[in-house]
Formats: structure tokens, sequence, C-alpha cells
């Protein structure tokens, strides 16, 4: 007995000692929870974990991060999104916090531009690699339990960019290509034995780039090659079926969605005059094809696409969501004017649905900049395809200029990565600051699929006079991986300097592309552009916008429609007025009009004009 109590009392004496290292460990390094963000606003591209892409590692060893292809459904009230070779996909309840969900069965390669629908209470997916394969469930998408059922679809030439599309009654299709030949199929599926196709793929529509200028290929429309027709999506509205599809190429400025409607899912399919949707050829992300269209909890839609880098590889993309519905006349629209500047949430309250941007204005863009990092010298290591005509050439300056010059394939290396490590924005006045995005670009990386250490660290610190410094943001013990790490600040700040001090990165390097601050300035918003004159060309896929430079203007933006209340789309450009507009409809009438913008806000549109 007496042994008994010994052993005992030493148990407990072992027991409180090591409870005490145990709290005193934890008093030298706590543990940094990751908070959900409060936010009423998101910037793209979509800050979330993007994966690094794995599956050419054993050809080049290069390694960058990839999210496109983009597959969103509403499921129970929660967003599920579907992303290309992402190991898992993201779950969110608001579109701004998004959680990454490793599956417990999944494609070992990673899904390919895959597809997802609800159906009788589950989510229903297609995106083998392979091209050919079974449909896959689960009624526990959180947990990712997949089931097959391995009644394997393979049509002839496989099954490329695929769309699973449920009717109201029920029955399934899947609509399916990329190819710069092939045409859009469309076969239904029989839910009732195992999704296996009913009969043959139907063909659809192919692309007419000599008709509708937005379907060439090339940066800004201008190649010969031939374009690319990839990732159908349908939408059912009221009774009419809108195909959407993405033309001319991923890696180009002018990569956008176009639509085509019927009435019936097997089509025929008209092209819609008001062609293309989603467009978004200027400003700092450029590009917005291969989405889906997804209703929130609120009844409103939302558009996401995929946005082009394509500086270490050609398939380099991001992710962008932008207000979508449609008017009351059926038109459909995804509104892309500003879409790279912060907008309101889903879950915010806005008078119109449309337009949803905040008017926080870049306050940013070329001014002073300096840093205390020595540049690096090293050679970039890069699948450099440029020479072919499929990507553009590299920017390879990396000096301190190019972290605010709104072009996201530049970007500025530095040869140190350590928390001595500064940069510092002159904004040249007092401005007050609501929002800020750092961009983090992947310089020489060795990282590939999906590490659990990575992250980003740093402290964001405001000044009026560039001596007394406080602190904005402090993000130095932050745990979650932020590569496009948006910051909507609790309250304005009035400052004139904003300095961004670094703690640490994942990378070998320090590469930023871009350091962007928005708020408002204190000063007259610009003129209305005057002279305003459009010119369509002999070409009438092409039409030439000029006008006089605004004084005191940082950029401008351009829009255009098939009816004067309904210009639907746009163009941004930065400092030169003037812009050809190479993305109509041979036998399409146009109207358009112009704006000017600067830190202080927006000016008055132009008149409007009207080509026919």
């Amino acid at each position: 007995m007496k042994y008994l109590q010994i052993t005992i009392l030493l148990l407990l004496i072992f027991s409180c000692k090591k409870q005490s290292e145990n709290n005193n460990l934890v008093e030298e390094k706590p543990v940094v929870k990751i908070k959900k963000r409060d936010y009423k606003t998101y910037c793209n591209p979509v800050d979330i974990d993007y994966s690094y892409m794995s599956h050419y590692r054993a050809k080049n060893k290069v390694s960058y991060r990839s999210g496109a292809d983009p597959a969103l459904v509403n499921f129970k009230g929660k967003y599920y999104m579907f992303v290309t070779r992402s190991h898992g996909y993201w779950m969110s309840d608001d579109m701004s916090n998004w959680t990454f969900i490793k599956p417990q069965s999944w494609y070992f390669e990673g899904c390919n531009a895959p597809a997802a629908a609800v159906k009788d209470g589950k989510i229903i997916v297609y995106g083998d690699p392979s091209g050919s394969g079974p449909i896959i469930e689960t009624d526990n998408p959180e947990l990712g339990d997949w089931k097959t059922n391995f009644a394997v679809l393979d049509p002839p030439g496989g099954i490329q960019d695929p769309d699973l599309f449920v009717d109201d009654d029920g029955k399934v299709y899947l609509y399916e290509e990329s190819s710069n030949k092939w045409p859009i199929r469309v076969v239904e599926l029989d839910a009732d034995n195992y999704y296996v196709p009913m009969g043959e793929e139907k063909d659809l529509f192919n692309l007419h780039p000599d008709n509708y200028g937005w379907e060439r290929f090339g940066q800004d429309h201008k190649s010969d090659i031939e374009p690319y027709l990839e990732g159908p999506w349908m939408v059912k509205h009221n009774d009419t079926y809108y195909l959407e599809y993405g033309a001319p190429g991923t890696q180009w400025n002018v990569y956008a969605d176009g639509v085509r409607t019927s009435k019936s899912p097997f089509g025929p399919f008209e092209y819609a005059p008001y062609n293309p949707i989603s467009y978004k050829p200027g400003g700092f992300l450029k590009g917005s094809g291969h989405g889906s269209t997804v209703k929130d909890n609120n009844g409103n839609y939302w558009h996401y696409a995929t946005m082009a880098i394509s500086v270490n590889y050609k398939f380099e993309r991001r992710i962008g969501m932008y207000p979508a519905g449609f008017e009351e006349n059926g038109q459909m629209y995804v509104n892309t004017a500003y879409g790279d500047y912060p907008h309101f949430l889903p879950d915010t309250k806005v008078d119109k649905h449309k337009e949803r941007f905040t008017g926080w204005m870049l306050l940013s863009y070329n001014k002073p900049v300096k840093t205390n990092s020595p540049l690096v010298t090293k050679e970039i290591n890069v699948v450099d395809e440029s020479d072919s005509g499929y990507m553009l050439g590299q920017i390879r300056e990396f000096d301190i200029a190019k972290i605010n010059d709104e072009e996201i394939r530049s970007y500025w290396v530095s040869e140190a990565n350590n928390d001595s490590i500064y940069v510092e924005v002159d904004l040249e006045k007092k401005m007050s600051v609501k929002a800020i995005q750092i961009n983090f670009q992947d310089f020489n990386s060795d990282i590939y699929g999906r590490p659990d250490d990575l992250k980003q660290q740093f402290v964001i610190e405001g000044s009026l006079d560039g001596k007394k410094w406080e602190t904005i943001s402090d993000y130095s013990e932050n745990t979650r991986d932020m590569p496009h790490g948006y910051i909507e600040l609790k309250d304005a700040v009035d400052v004139r300097y904003i300095r961004y001090n670094h703690v640490y990165c994942s990378n070998n390097y320090l590469s930023i592309s871009e350091f962007r601050i928005f708020g408002n300035g204190y000063e007259a918003k610009p003129q209305a552009p005057s002279h305003f004159k459009v010119e369509r060309q002999k070409d009438k896929r092409n039409t030439n916008l000029t006008w006089d430079k605004v004084d005191g203007a940082t950029g401008y933006v351009i829009y255009w429609g098939i009816s004067k209340d309904k210009l639907n789309l746009s163009a941004l450009m930065y400092h030169t007025p003037n812009y050809e507009l190479r993305a109509l409809t041979k036998d399409q009438s146009y109207y358009y009009q112009v704006e000017a913008f600067n830190e202080n806000g927006i000016s008055k549109k132009s008149d409007i004009l009207y080509t026919k």
C-alpha cells in the first residue's frame, strides 16, 4: 500500500511538472488561430490558397500556383467551388471565407475542368483528367466521401471541359468540349441508370471568329491561330436555356465567356446579340472566361471566371467573381467594370446587385516606391512558349517599380527574404486608405501540391509625414495562406505613406507582383472626357474610340452594348486615352460611352454615341 501511495505521488508530481512545462511552452509560443474575415467587401482575384501545380513536375520542375475553370454550386446554403487540378475543392457560406476540403476520396491527379451539379440531395461531379470515367457523388461534401458507380462515360474523342446540368424535371445533361476544331456537344444522361449516356452526343455549335470579333485568338484578338472553344456551363432562367462557353484562349487578356440561348437543352442555340457576356481585357488582372454562374442565398447571380497570369506557364491562372444576372428582357450580363477593385460581398446590401463597386479607388498606381532590399539577378525558371504564339513574352526586369504598375505579369523580386525588408509607397498626398491587397508571385519556386505550412507574414504601417509610423494591420503571426492577401480595414485611416514590413513567406524569394492600396483622395474628381468619337472600321468587328486626354485622370473606362440603357460590357485602361475595340459582331449596331477616373473618384460619363 505504501509503495502504491509513493507511486501515485510521483505520477502526480511528474504530471504537474509536464503540465507546467506545457504551460510555459504555450506562453512562449502562443497558437494563433485563423480568424474568420468579417468583411463587407472582396477584391479580385479571389484570395484562396491556390494549389501548386504538380502534374508537370516530372517534366520541367517549374513550380507555380494556379486556379482555373471554376465550377460553383450552391448546396444546402453553402457554396462549393471545384477548380482544375487542385487536389480537392473549397467551401464557403459567404463567398468571402473559403475553406479547402481534402476529400476522403478524389482524383489522384486532381480533377480537370470539373463539372458539378446538385441532384436529389447530392452533389454530382465529373472531372476525370483522362477524359473518360464515371460520375461521382456525395451527400456530405464537407467530408468528401465520394462514391463511384464504376459506369465509365467514354464517348468518341473523350470528355473535355464537361458541364453537368440538372433540369427542372430532374433530367441530367452532359455538355462538353475544349478544342479549336470540334463543336460543343450534348448528350442526356440516364439518372436512373448510373448516368450512362442515352444515345449519341449531338453537335451544337462552333466558333465563328470571321463574324464575331471577340472569338478571335491572341492578345487583343490579334492572332491568326484558330481560337479555342471550351468550358460550357448551362443556366436556366425562366423558360430559356443559357449555354455559356469560353473563348478564344485561356492565356490571353481577351479570354471571355459568351452565351447562346434556346428553348430546349438540345438546342438549336441562337447566338446572343449582346455577346460576350463576361469580358475583361484591361486592368491589373485580365480575362474572364471558362466560368460558371451560381445563385447566392439572397437570390442574386454571380459569375466566377478564369483570369490569366501566364508567367511561369501559359496555364498559370486565377479566379475572379463578378455580379451577374438577367435584364428584364432576358439579356444576360456579367459586370466586370472596375472588376479588380473592391466590391461589396453577396451578404452586403446594395441598391442594385448589378452595381456592387464600392467606389474605393486605386491610390498606389505608379506612385514613388522604395525598398531596402537588394534586387535579384538570377534567371527566371519558367516554361516559355512565347515563340510559338501561344504565350506572351516574359517581363524580365524585377525592379521595385514593377510592384505598383498594375500589371500582374510583372513583379518585384528581392534577393533577401527576412524580417528586415520593407517596401514603402508614397501616395504623394494625404488620402483615406480603406483596403490593401498584396499579390505574392512565385519566382523560382520549388513548391508542389498542397503543403500544410504555407503562409505569408507581414506588418502594414502608415504615416502622414514618413517619420511617425502607426500599425494599420498586423499579420506577423498569420498562419493562413493568402497569396492575394486582401485586407479590408475596419476603419479608414488618413495617411500619405504606406509601408509593407516583411516577416516571412514560404517561397525561397520574396516576390510581389503588386502592392495595391485602395481608398479615396480629398481632391477633385476628373472631368468627363471631351471630344469623344467613335468610328467603325472597314472590318466591322473593330471600332476606334478616341477622346481628349483628361488632366488629372489615372485612367478611363469605356462601356458598350446593343442598347442605350444596357451598356453592360466594359474595358479599363490606365493613363493613355483611346482604344481599339475588337470584340464586335459584324452585322450588329452598338452604343458607346466613356468616363475618366482618378484617386478621388469617377467623372461623369460622356454622351452616348452610336454606330451601325
